[in-house]
């Protein structure tokens, strides 16, 4: 299997989606709580799980991304070291 995005590319993408899943975990976390550090007081938004829920689904694309730039990278690895694998 050949990779689709350059090496470059790929690790960017894998650094990016680390960072946003910690990232918007953290922020999802503290909307779902309704902490007011994020939402200014405690009615507003009215539903913080709702936003919450939203947030988690970002995660969720992110950590497909993840998924999708670790096997790219690692085809790069793996390309790069022995060569592809061929089909006889």
């Amino acid at each position: 299997m050949k990779p689709v995005v350059s090496a470059l590319n790929a690790w960017s993408c894998v650094v990016v989606s680390v960072f946003a899943i910690i990232i918007l975990s953290t922020i999802g976390g503290l909307y779902k709580s309704n902490h007011h550090s994020m939402t200014g007081t405690t009615e507003q938004p009215k539903d913080g799980a709702a936003v919450a829920s939203t947030i988690f689904t970002a995660v969720i694309v992110y950590a497909v991304f993840l998924v999708f730039c670790g096997l790219q990278a690692f085809l790069h690895i793996r390309q790069s070291r022995r060569g592809a694998i061929t089909l006889s």
